[in-house]
């Protein structure tokens, strides 16, 4: 495996030469667009960063999580768990945060940090990989396709509880 990437490396190095590809002219023009790609993301990224600071601080996300309980208990999803699933797809290292607190007190052979750390590698954080997808797009139809990761990531964090109960 540690072969793998050296050997990719030298097998389009090879090709290029082959092909009569200007290999530094063409790896210039790449990162040219590469940093204007990265510059057209800061806006995004930043306004997620921002929401996911207000959701926390402004105390939303403690009274979702206490609404949510409920029904989310309902469905198989330990109330331990709200939180962390109202935050994955906002923000991973956020979400991470939690998932580290879960696991040092309920321990990480309990069902409920089980079914965190299912959850938490189960799902993505939906709002930055959209703000990554779709930056370089001049027409942004953000609403289907974050609708159907949110619906699909909650399915998977029903399914993952499922799985560890039975487990």
């Amino acid at each position: 495996m540690a072969y793998i990437v050296p050997v990719i490396f030298l097998a389009v190095f090879i090709f290029a030469a082959v092909k009569k590809v200007k290999i530094y002219d063409e790896f210039s023009a790449g990162v040219k667009d590469a940093a204007k790609f990265t510059l057209s993301l800061i806006p995004c990224l930043a306004a997620i960063f921002m929401m996911c600071e207000l959701f926390e601080a402004s105390g939303l996300a403690d009274r979702l999580t206490e609404f949510l309980s409920p029904a989310f208990a309902f469905l198989g999803i330990p109330k331990e768990l709200a939180k962390l699933v109202l935050i994955k797809p906002f923000s991973g290292s956020g979400s991470l945060a939690y998932l580290n607190d879960i696991i040092q007190t309920y321990g990480a052979d309990s069902y409920v940090a089980r079914c965190a750390c299912v959850c938490y590698g189960s799902s993505e954080t939906v709002f930055y990989i959209s703000a990554v997808y779709f930056a370089g797009l001049k027409q942004k139809k953000l609403a289907a396709p974050i609708a159907i990761v949110i619906v699909s990531t909650f399915l998977t964090t029903v399914l993952a509880c499922l799985v560890c109960r039975v487990m």
